[in-house]
């Protein structure tokens, strides 16, 4: 829609996990090589902690992206709200083993013990991601226990990552989670960006995209974004592509501050002290303007016509950008 106006060849802040996309921060490249490392040394089991929105599920996908293009097998779930019994139906498709395998756990065990002993031995790693992790059943956790225990004499034999919100710590501390928490190798935390890696993030973005962001977003813009956002990549997406929107119905190249506090206060994203601030103060009356006198700049805005359609297209966008978040 925007992406023209702002010559860009694409949008730049959809909400996929799209590795192309990823920013390695010093906490997101040190996790990268956590989750590489987890793997490929067959360490067991990986845990990844962060807020929501704060990129985890895209950084795994860059990681099985990685392992892929050099012929891998990862199993990447990220819907774990399942029975025992799906879940044992979804090891079986995941490890191609013979259909059978998904109506017994015992044979489910002997047939995938047997794959990954092959795998390994045909130089193939094999692992498993579980993303969203902090709602797996506790049925499945200790699943994932059973499975992190499948190993050779000298390694494990599948390298098991979870990724998720902080809950999943909170779970891992739980006394009848001991024995899984006692089989974490590696731990990393995805953490909220800076003031200068937000700058950093949008500029990213908005460079794969093929654009330029110094004509996308004043640095105005970009500070009250950070402001709004707290540092949470996934709010920062969205109140850029909402702020293009608006930018772009209400013919405004590069975007400002005002559009982008316009955004927050639709998504209700901004504290009350700093939408108090943000409203604009009536303008100071001249020392000598007589008593009743409208000040010039003031009566000149209001006797400035509207840019014919602007206003009815900005609201009409207005509208439509409260519910794009859900």
């Amino acid at each position: 829609m925007y992406e023209n106006f702002y010559a860009l060849q694409e949008r730049p802040f959809d909400l996929t996990a799209n590795p192309r996309f990823l920013l390695l921060t010093g906490k997101h490249r040190e996790a990268l090589r956590n989750l590489q490392y987890g793997l490929t040394s067959r360490r067991g089991l990986t845990v990844l902690v962060g807020e929501a929105g704060t990129g985890k599920t895209t950084l795994v996908r860059a990681v099985i992206q990685g392992f892929e293009r050099h012929g891998a097998k990862v199993a990447y779930l990220n819907n774990p709200t399942l029975t025992r019994a799906e879940f044992y139906e979804f090891l079986t498709a995941a490890f191609e083993l013979d259909p059978a395998a998904a109506r017994s756990k015992v044979r489910l065990l002997q047939d995938l013990e047997r794959k990954l002993v092959e795998d390994k031995a045909a130089g193939v790693l094999t692992g498993l991601i579980i993303d969203e992790a902090q709602v797996l059943p506790d049925e499945l956790l200790e699943e994932i226990r059973l499975l992190a225990n499948v190993e050779s004499a000298t390694e494990k034999l599948l390298p098991i990552v979870l990724a998720g919100q902080p809950e999943l710590a909170d779970r891992l501390n739980q006394p009848s989670l001991r024995q899984l928490k006692q089989r974490v190798a590696l731990r990393c935390e995805l953490q909220a960006l800076d003031a200068r890696e937000t700058a950093e993030y949008i500029a990213g973005r908005i460079r794969v995209a093929g654009g330029n962001s110094v004509l996308v977003f004043t640095r105005q813009a970009v500070d009250a974004i950070f402001e709004a956002s707290s540092g949470i990549p996934r709010l920062i997406s969205v109140i850029c592509d909402n702020a293009l929107i608006s930018g772009f119905a209400a013919d405004r190249r590069p975007v400002g501050r005002d559009i982008v506090l316009d955004v927050c206060r639709d998504f209700d994203l901004l504290k009350k002290r700093e939408m108090e601030a943000a409203v604009t103060a009536p303008p100071a009356k001249p020392a000598n303007q007589p008593p009743g006198e409208a000040a010039p700049l003031a009566a000149a805005a209001v006797a400035a016509p509207a840019k014919k359609g602007a206003r009815t297209l900005f609201e009409h966008f207005s509208v439509r950008r409260r519910f794009s978040l859900f």
